[in-house]
């Protein structure tokens, strides 16, 4: 049933296509443009933000502190 449903979709696309009146001239409009000798330049002033990331050097620090999660099974067991 699939196969005859896909076959009859496939051969309705194809007869669409064919249908189509390609014989047909294409008109196309053709649009003039000027040419602009005009030229505008604008000037933008960037600030320069100097930004110092901190580095944390010691033990105790909030990134140390909570990249070093343990869990259950790190947990040493009893002998």
């Amino acid at each position: 049933m699939k196969t005859i449903a896909t076959l009859i979709f496939v051969l309705f696309v194809g007869m669409a296509a064919q249908a189509q009146n390609t014989t047909k001239e294409v008109k196309v409009e053709t649009i003039e443009m000027s040419i602009v000798t005009e030229i505008t330049v604008e000037k933008t002033v960037t600030e320069k933000n100097t930004e110092v990331a901190r580095l944390y050097r010691r033990s105790n620090s909030k990134v140390k502190k909570a990249l070093s999660f343990t869990t259950k099974r790190d947990r040493a067991k009893m002998a």
